[in-house]
């Protein structure tokens, strides 16, 4: 049976990377796109790169006949999010890209996007939307919260060996190079060709990004005690791509040995053999982490390199991921295309 799935927020960079995933998903099919600015447009208009598909016109979230819909991809700014989908029928499958139901505690979602939360209810319904740590939960959930892109990135590289106690918890040091696409495509002075090309800069310096609100919640329960990592992320002139370099104390080879272990299974994460490097270019467009493992001149320290795709798996291929988990799907359904290269 083919489910039905609207996508709220459909304009934006997250909600065209759903539309290019779900197009050739053997169980999916758009019904309703949503984008209330550009409501009575094609998507042709919006996206070219689309106009093969025979998309439904975008429309206003109201004209939307949710109960002919099995799952909504709602792909809207942090605090839009969150007011819209407390509307949204009670029964409604619902995977939320926005931050707004990440973080568990009402307090630190406030502390760290500056404004009380409006669904504050629906915070401990929302399952946190990391696939491969949660399986279990987002099969059985109503409402899941993806990742952020940055937060997906780090916890790859540091969740197994926070678990296994194989790193020191003390001396965590993330530097990320994150693509201009994780900005979202609404206009900034700052993402200017001429502002961004030919140089890039470190932002969000000293402890300020939000994405350190997820790293807080989920390092801190793995390891039982508070977990701080220092994590300074850099804007690069690419439009897709992360790549997280973790400076860590601990056996390089043990630390390898661990998340080989860890992902064996998993089909979107691929350990390099020990020593290799990954790189975004290797990743593009796909689903799929490459991870790489190696050691430092220092005896006792460990660096550890992730490369995704910030709009597939760290934000959009990942929502798919989890829909076809809340659907009862093959899991790896509409996914496995391989990486754009060069």
């Amino acid at each position: 049976m083919t489910r039905k799935i609207a996508i709220i927020g459909a304009s934006g960079y997250t909600g065209a990377e759903l539309i290019r995933l779900i197009a050739t998903h053997p169980d999916m099919e758009i019904a309703a796109l949503a984008a209330d600015r550009k409501a009575g447009m094609k998507m042709a208009d919006v996206f070219p790169h689309l106009r093969h598909l025979g998309l439904p016109d975008l429309v206003t979230l109201d004209q939307i006949d949710f109960g002919k819909i099995d799952l909504c991809f709602c792909a809207l700014p942090h605090k839009t999010s969150q007011e819209v989908i407390r509307d949204l029928p009670k029964d409604l499958k619902i995977v939320d890209l926005s931050a707004d139901f990440r973080l568990r505690d009402p307090q630190a979602y406030a502390q760290w996007y500056g404004n009380p939360h409006a669904a504050v209810e629906m915070q401990g319904e929302a399952v946190y939307g990391l696939t491969e740590f949660y399986r279990d939960e987002i099969r059985g959930a109503r409402l899941v919260a993806g990742t952020g892109c940055n937060a997906a990135t780090g916890q790859f590289a540091l969740r197994p060996v926070i678990s296994a106690g194989v790193i020191g918890l003390d001396d965590i040091i993330l530097d990320m190079k994150c693509a201009v696409s994780g900005a979202g495509r609404s206009l900034k002075e700052n993402l200017l060709h001429a502002e961004l090309s030919e140089g890039y800069n470190a932002y969000s310096v000293g402890g300020t990004h939000r994405h350190l609100g997820e790293f807080d919640q989920e390092f801190s329960a793995l390891a039982g005690r508070e977990v701080k990592v220092q994590f300074t992320p850099h804007l690069i002139p690419a439009n897709r791509g992360i790549l997280a370099t973790t400076y860590v104390s601990g056996g390089a080879q043990e630390i390898h040995d661990t998340f080989a272990r860890a992902y064996a299974d998993e089909p979107f994460l691929e350990v390099l053999p020990f020593g290799q490097t990954p790189s975004t270019h290797h990743v593009r467009g796909s689903n799929f982490v490459h991870l790489g493992v190696t050691g430092d001149r220092i005896a006792g320290r460990a660096i550890i390199i992730v490369a995704l795709d910030n709009l597939t798996k760290g934000s959009s291929g990942q929502a798919v991921q989890n829909a076809n988990l809340m659907l009862g799907l093959e899991e790896t359904a509409g996914l496995m295309l391989a990486p754009l290269f060069p």
